[in-house]
């Protein structure tokens, strides 16, 4: 029986890598110019913080780096961008999660596209991924093109191919 694993997860030495290009573009841009801006990850949490002055320069912010996260290879559908936040005197605050792992709701979607896709495999839920197992490499194939052309939000990976 060959069998694979459908995870979702982001290379934190290339974020890290994106996030210091970023910062080095930010410093020397010219609409940046004598701002009070950061941008850091925290590697243990998974959160990219940033703090900057006004909504417009945020945004430029989020631009810069998911050009970056390309640049570097990283799907940018791993970021989730939650709510700006005031923070003290007339600075925004944002905390971006990277999201790792997939969760319990979208591996129940992944199941039941697999189930209701009508192929001839097997797929069970572990953790944070999904194992799927069949009889013919030509259906577990299948079953990857599905999943990738789903489009459940989440960049996933197609890891631990035994066959």
């Amino acid at each position: 029986m060959a069998s694979f694993d459908i995870v979702s997860e982001v290379d934190l030495q290339k974020l890290d890598n994106a996030i210091n290009v970023a910062v080095k573009e930010i410093t020397t841009r010219y609409d940046f110019n004598g701002s009070k801006t950061t941008l850091e990850l925290d590697k243990k949490t998974s959160l990219i913080n940033v703090l900057t002055e006004n909504d417009m320069r945020m945004k430029a912010i989020q631009d810069i780096l998911i050009s970056r996260m390309m640049k570097q290879g990283l799907d940018s559908t791993c970021l989730d961008f939650g709510k700006d936040q005031q923070a003290s005197g007339n600075m925004v605050r944002k905390e971006i999660k990277v999201k790792m792992g997939v969760d319990k709701e979208t591996s129940k979607k992944i199941v039941k596209l697999i189930k209701e896709g009508g192929f001839k495999v097997q797929a069970s839920q572990m953790d944070e991924q999904i194992r799927v197992t069949g009889k013919k490499f030509d259906d577990l194939q299948a079953v990857m093109a599905a999943v990738k052309g789903a489009g459940l939000g989440l960049p996933f990976q197609f890891t631990n191919y035994r066959d």
